[in-house]
């Protein structure tokens, strides 16, 4: 922590996930309005979901996470730099010189000494586990090293159903599932609820799907989340047809708003989310979800303030430049975004006094695998991510369906949108000091809201506007609205 303007601090948090525990406690003494919003943080949520690094939603707190080396002062000009791009792994073996059953034990075993490390101080753990491979293969060596752990499954949509397969490698391995289907009212509820205690902002699409999460765990009085976020920063993130075509097609340009409002645009998703992807650059389709373009973000702001959110990109331009692949560039995109997810877990597992782990993130395990695992054991041919893990598991099962093919973490947007718009609608109104053209726009895209791609900018101020009303307003600005909608 180092000093800033008279009368206040500036806060640097570490927040990598290879910490055994992230701090936020200096954050606690600035109750009394120390700290100020930043509209340009507030710009980059509302256009890409994420603040981007090493920024948060205060000016004066600096987050020192992946890529940052936090003896850095991140309120200065840090450098950020990632230093597992494959072709930086001048070490690896080919994969003829390995013998695979060596190759696949010794990955048993860190993964087995990371579990046993991060969970230590947990009497009873949950394993957020999706079904697909990061999760299956930590249920694997879950159920030798915490036999005692609950796989807990969330279905957040009806375009996949994850319970089968997850409920399958739970019964066959020992463990004990639950699942939990989404209920967007009951998320939305208990996001409010945690509000005052959450530390800081993010809008990841899977937000309001965590605070349901980690409310639940807490109810059937779990201790501690296991995480499998982790693995792509250093496994690799290949590119496939659908990512090239959509890097192709961000071009960068600005189309007027009345364009996706027009009678057979707005009908379509698929049609929205293509043209919206004209407005972006390469790096910012490359993260997921439908958000504000710039022109709606100054129209919501007040003011021309998206430029100087994507002005933020600057600082990781040498990293980028000096990429040798698309997917290396896809992967410093990783680090970056990651960012933005690890910050909900981290911030609503705080929120209800949870302990949260990431075993991915061991120093030993990460460093085992970008030195001494095969290129063909990470991305395999045609773009196959994961060999290893893909292996892994074939050892306990086979032809298990998700590892074939497995689809994003989901949430019942429009759900969200056609049951509390009138609550958010209020929000909005209160909140015109920080987002005055918030109300303009919920009025000017209420009939549109069956569509996932308004649905999706629905949930950005879902989440934002609730969390700025409690920080600028006070705790009772929430429940206030809350009453005015039930009236």
């Amino acid at each position: 922590m180092s000093s800033g303007t008279p009368g206040q601090l500036n806060i640097q948090i570490a927040t990598s996930p290879y910490l055994s525990e992230i701090d936020f406690s200096p954050l606690e003494r600035f109750q009394g309005g120390e700290v100020s919003l930043d509209l340009v943080s507030l710009a980059d949520l509302l256009r890409n979901s994420i603040v981007y690094p090493p920024h948060s939603i205060y000016r004066n707190v600096k987050l020192a996470g992946t890529g940052f080396d936090p003896a850095q002062d991140m309120h200065a000009t840090p450098q950020y730099h990632y230093a597992f791009q494959s072709a930086l792994a001048h070490s690896r073996p080919t994969s003829g010189t390995v013998d695979e059953n060596q190759l696949l034990e010794t990955y048993h075993r860190l993964l087995c000494n990371s579990i046993a490390r991060t969970t230590a101080r947990m009497h009873a753990p949950w394993l957020l586990q999706s079904g697909g491979k990061d999760s299956t293969t930590l249920a694997i060596a879950l159920a030798e090293t915490r036999p005692d752990t609950t796989c807990f499954t969330y279905l957040g949509g009806s375009e996949e159903n994850e319970i089968p397969s997850a409920k399958f490698v739970a019964k066959k391995l020992g463990l004990r599932h639950e699942a939990l289907a989404c209920n967007p009212e009951r998320a939305y509820d208990r996001y409010l609820a945690m509000l005052p205690r959450i530390p800081l902002l993010t809008a990841d699409f899977a937000a309001l799907s965590y605070a349901d999460l980690v409310t639940e765990v807490h109810a059937q009085s779990g201790d501690g989340i296991i995480d499998g976020l982790g693995t792509d920063e250093y496994f690799g993130t290949p590119m496939h047809n659908t990512d090239r075509l959509l890097a192709l097609l961000a071009c960068g340009i600005r189309l007027p708003q009345a364009l996706f409002t027009s009678k057979w645009v707005s009908r379509s998703f698929k049609l929205c989310f293509v043209l919206s992807t004209l407005q972006m650059n390469i790096f910012e389709r490359l993260l997921p979800g439908s958000r504000f373009s710039d022109a709606e973000v100054d129209a919501l702001l007040g003011c021309d303030i998206s430029i100087l959110s994507r002005r933020r990109l600057e600082q990781f331009y040498p990293d980028i430049d000096a990429a040798r692949s698309k997917e290396a560039v896809r992967r410093i995109t990783c680090t970056i975004y990651e960012s933005g997810m690890l910050a909900k877990g981290m911030y609503m597992a705080r929120a209800v006094a949870l302990r949260l782990v990431y075993p991915y993130c061991d120093e030993q395990l990460r460093d085992w695998v970008f030195h001494h695992v095969p290129d063909e054991y990470l991305i395999g041919p045609g773009g196959v991510n994961k060999v290893l893990m893909r292996k892994y598991i074939a050892r306990h099962f086979k032809d298990l369906p998700y590892v074939q093919s497995k689809g994003s973490f989901r949430f019942d947007l429009r759900g969200l949108a056609s049951r509390r718009f009138d609550q958010v609608r209020t929000f909005a109104e209160q909140a015109r000091d920080v987002m005055p053209g918030a109300p303009a726009w919920l009025d000017a895209n209420r009939r549109f809201l069956g569509n996932k791609y308004f649905a999706s900018k629905f949930y950005l101020l879902a989440v934002t506007l609730p969390w700025l009303l409690n920080r600028t307003h006070g705790a009772g600005a929430a429940a206030q609205a809350e009453s005015e909608r039930k009236s």
